[in-house]
């Protein structure tokens, strides 16, 4: 498949911001200060690394063959491990950390749904459209962790 010049762009562009998710949830999961955070950004910034490697393929042509989008909700379940009443700095940390992640989701969400527009190959638009809606369920699972941690 050969791409346009404002094709490539456009795929250039994507693979930078799944690079700022990739070193941004590498970043906190080092920095949260609960375990089970660390995990779920772990789990998301592994998926963001997925992205940034399909991206790849399609600037060398190829165009990965894409399943259902995950719902984002197999197999997490948060649990809580901060109280309601909890104002400690350990919680405003995670909940920065939580706050700010959703927010990025938002703005890398709506990206895609923007950006797909400009490919007139079907596969590119689907792949695109599959990796929306995984960034929509990542924002999801966070906000799923904020609720169970009294945050939301």
């Amino acid at each position: 498949m050969q791409l346009t010049e404002q094709e490539k762009t456009v795929i250039k562009d994507l693979q930078t911001q799944e690079q700022t998710c990739i070193e941004k949830y590498r970043f906190y999961e080092n920095s949260a200060k609960d375990p089970q955070l660390k995990n779920l950004f772990h789990r998301i910034g592994n998926e963001e690394q997925e992205h940034f490697d399909s991206l790849a393929q399609v600037l060398k042509g190829e165009v990965p063959n894409v399943e259902a989008a995950r719902s984002g909700m197999e197999g997490f379940s948060p649990t809580t491990t901060y109280e309601a009443g909890d104002n400690s700095e350990n919680k405003r940390h995670d909940q920065f950390l939580c706050t700010d992640t959703i927010a990025t989701e938002k703005l890398v969400s709506g990206t895609y749904n923007t950006e797909l527009f400009a490919f007139g190959a079907a596969a590119i638009r689907r792949l695109l459209n599959h990796i929306q809606t995984e960034e929509q369920n990542h924002a999801e699972m966070i906000y799923k962790y904020k609720t169970a941690n009294g945050m939301a």
